[in-house]
């Protein structure tokens, strides 16, 4: 698997599945074991990279390595805070040379199980493939390092540090310093990003005192009919776009959630159209992926392009099914867009359901899970 391989999968989707032939515990490298916490269950992995230890740990250094981007001021974890459940609390990225992007950076909470990645792509499968885009991507930059790939490379094959740590990684490689290896890295610790055991989960494993009889008010409306939450943010990863590693097959659902609405047609910004992007299809109009509920307490604000500052805004957007901006050039009633998703019905919540809602929502968070060691920077460049 090279980098063009890799390319032909972000580009142009021609190549086999990544995800096809996935191994499970008993298959991996001897002696990984997965650390699933409470309410999880195994994620799926590539056939061509099983998780290691050692694999994993060289993943969390090159996650953290701001010699990856092309000033040397910014790595994957500068925009992937663990304190922020792995965001970093814009409303739009942040690239290394300053450049401010169209869309806000997705939560890496449980990214093992996505079915496709960033938030409105059909063609990129894995993690492997996904971080491409970060390294070499220039509209709009992020790290930046296109044409610089070997420069950093040769530099971190100087690195005491690295050398240890891809020999162990990688012992059946005499020179293991390559972008293939780089990147099965970094999806490797990325995929031990797991977080679960909340009160949610507890209680829905057995223990009847883990959540409030709030939280439990809040879940019942979460999951009815009347709402219609669950069908975008259903299963064990409140996201209908998620898989395990027992999945019998794979959806990649995106949803139109009535955002905008700007020529009365339900066309969304020029600037940001989601997945028509990629498919040209009309049918894709403001389509997006419906991002993980996981710890959403910690990752406003909210929607693809921060646009929507706190979860009582969301709440309002939803009651509304869709947004409405009554002036200016993204003007428009989204609730009208003949695009929009059918799961928006609109409701009215009282005071005391809203509060439910909010105790729920802290329910399905568990903020202690992001400060474990094992996904803390190893060079104490970050807080």
């Amino acid at each position: 698997m090279g980098r063009a391989w890799l390319l032909g999968v972000v580009l142009t989707g021609c190549a086999d599945d990544p995800r096809a032939g996935v191994k499970s515990t008993a298959e991996q490298a001897a002696g990984f074991r997965w650390d699933i916490p409470v309410g999880l269950v195994e994620p799926p992995v590539p056939a061509d990279n099983p998780m290691t230890d050692a694999k994993v740990e060289l993943g969390r250094h090159l996650f953290y390595e701001p010699r990856l981007s092309i000033n040397g001021t910014t790595s994957c974890g500068t925009c992937h805070l663990p304190s922020l459940a792995f965001t970093d609390g814009l409303a739009n990225a942040e690239g290394a040379t300053g450049e401010v992007h169209r869309r806000s950076s997705m939560s890496l909470v449980n990214v093992a199980y996505n079915t496709s990645y960033t938030w409105a792509n059909n063609l990129i499968l894995d993690l492997e493939s996904h971080a491409l885009g970060p390294l070499f991507g220039t509209d709009p930059i992020e790290l930046g390092i296109a044409d610089l790939e070997q420069d950093r490379l040769d530099e971190l094959s100087e690195d005491p540090i690295y050398e240890a740590l891809f020999a162990e990684a990688f012992p059946e490689d005499d020179h293991p310093y390559t972008l293939e290896r780089l990147l099965q890295a970094v999806a490797s610790f990325q995929r031990t990003i797991l977080v679960g055991d909340t009160d949610y989960d507890r209680y829905y494993a057995g223990d009847p005192g883990a959540m409030s009889d709030e939280a439990k008010d809040g879940a019942a409306l979460f999951f009815s009919e009347r709402l219609e939450c669950y069908h975008c943010h259903g299963g064990f990863n409140f996201t209908d776009a998620s898989a395990t590693a027992e999945s019998a097959f794979i959806e990649m659902p995106f949803h139109n959630n009535a955002l905008y609405n700007v020529d009365g047609e339900g066309a969304y910004p020029r600037r940001d159209q989601g997945l028509i992007e990629v498919t040209g299809d009309p049918r894709d109009m403001g389509a997006f992926k419906a991002a993980t509920l996981r710890n959403v307490v910690m990752t406003a604000p909210y929607m693809h392009d921060g646009s929507v500052a706190d979860l009582d805004a969301v709440l309002d957007h939803y009651e509304s099914a869709g947004r409405t901006i009554e002036s200016g050039e993204d003007a428009g009633v989204g609730a009208d867009s003949p695009y929009k998703s059918p799961f928006l019905v609109g409701f009215e919540l009282t005071a005391a359901e809203r509060a439910a809602m909010h105790a729920f929502f802290d329910a399905i968070s568990n903020e202690d899970a992001l400060y474990d060691d094992r996904f803390a920077d190893p060079w104490g460049n970050l807080e």
